[in-house]
């Protein structure tokens, strides 16, 4: 990673920052791209690619249909309501 392409970098993100704080960035980027290069060294000869970080499956609730708040209680810290209704503004002509 070389100035230029960070500057390229941080253009394209939107991003400003002072030519002191230019020499630290690049530094820091430099030292992720080593790591991330390291990763990539590692023998990972017959191991699976991990899809799911757990084997579980559908372990979330049955989805049921049911009332939780009457209709009174929906209705009661409306800001505006018409007998059963909330009112709304008109969004439509």
């Amino acid at each position: 990673m070389n100035t230029e392409t960070l500057r390229g970098l941080a253009h394209l993100a939107r991003l400003e920052f002072d030519p002191a704080r230019e020499e630290q960035m690049l530094k820091d980027l430099n030292g992720i791209l080593d790591w991330v290069d390291q990763l990539s060294q590692v023998d990972t000869t017959g191991v699976e690619p991990l899809v799911h970080l757990s084997h579980e499956i559908n372990v979330l609730r049955d989805d049921e249909a049911r009332n939780t708040v009457t209709h009174q209680d929906g209705l009661r810290n409306a800001p505006r309501k018409d007998s059963d209704y909330f009112r709304v503004p008109k969004v439509l002509d």
